[in-house]
């Protein structure tokens, strides 16, 4: 399986849990006075009639023993009365969070392909365990039932599309502040560019710009654009927000610089304005150590 179908999957979970948990809860209630294993068996009959995408429906107790063959269409697919599935995670889970469950994808004893698993438990009066009834449907049939709507799908087109330009107008907007970069630099001749001070750091400001604003543009682009925002992508997220953020206090920093030089030899007066503009970095600095800081421990 593809990564693309691995991310489809993480968005269509919650919609996908919230839909067969639904079916479960809508035709067997959670606790029964004296739970029946028949009235159980027929209402995941009563749901297959309703839905035929699922591999197969099957109820087990309390220790992960099936309790029944499987409920399905296909031949072939019938049995498994007596298994144990104790190990699974799809009855273990249920068990520790007593609450309807939906597994990852993981390979069907069945049909061999990824499969995933709502386990739904069933209690008595008591609030004991007595049954947990299983839907088996395949990871293809799954995305297939979960996909947006047209209107929802029409909307992620339009959004994609607005980040593809907001990320061709801010790139656009990097390279212009490289060039000037460049050609501030150069365009009184090399030999002035090495003896000019203000002039290499107007170029520093106007290059450092230039590389935060394209850190982000390829951020907006990789998330939004190309879909690339899995979880275990957070880091990279904060990364890149750490190194925006930081080429900013570059920026200021060496103006904050220029400033004090220049109040400094032409006008003295105004030397509290720099002070301001340096002060306002050193908090932006302290701020960002903080955030540093707090993104540390949360991942620890």
């Amino acid at each position: 399986m593809v990564i693309k179908e691995f991310q489809k999957f993480e968005e269509a979970r919650g919609r996908a849990r919230a839909y067969f948990c639904y079916l479960l809860g809508r035709n067997i209630p959670k606790e029964l006075p004296n739970p029946d294993i028949n009235q159980v068996q027929s209402a995941l009959y009563k749901i297959l009639g309703e839905v035929d995408d699922f591999e197969a429906l099957y109820i087990l107790d309390k220790n992960g023993i099936q309790l029944t063959d499987n409920i399905t269409t296909k031949d072939k697919f019938k049995g498994g009365k007596g298994k144990n599935s104790s190990n699974r995670s799809y009855f273990y889970r249920v068990v520790q969070e007593k609450k309807c469950v939906l597994t990852d994808p993981y390979p069907s004893s069945l049909t061999k392909n990824l499969t995933v698993t709502t386990s739904y438990p069933v209690y008595d009066a008591n609030k004991e365990l007595i049954f947990i009834a299983c839907i088996d449907i395949s990871l293809e049939n799954l995305l297939r039932i979960s996909q947006p709507t047209n209107l929802q799908t029409i909307f992620t087109n339009i959004t994609t599309i607005s980040y593809s330009m907001f990320s061709v107008a801010l790139l656009s907007i990097a390279f212009l502040l490289f060039y000037n970069g460049i050609n501030s630099l150069l365009h009184n001749g090399v030999s002035q560019a090495l003896t000019n001070i203000d002039m290499m750091f107007k170029s520093t400001i106007l290059l450092t710009l230039s590389l935060a604003i394209f850190d982000l543009v390829k951020t907006i682009f990789e998330e939004e654009v190309l879909g690339k925002n899995e979880k275990n992508e957070a880091h990279d997220i904060h990364k890149t927000m750490v190194r925006f953020l930081g080429s900013i206090i570059i920026a200021l920093a060496i103006e904050a610089l220029m400033l004090v030089f220049k109040f400094a030899i032409t006008d003295p007066e105004n030397i509290l304005t720099a002070i301001y503009l340096i002060g306002g970095v050193s908090l932006l600095l302290i701020s960002l150590a903080f955030y540093v800081k707090m993104v540390s421990e949360k991942n620890i």
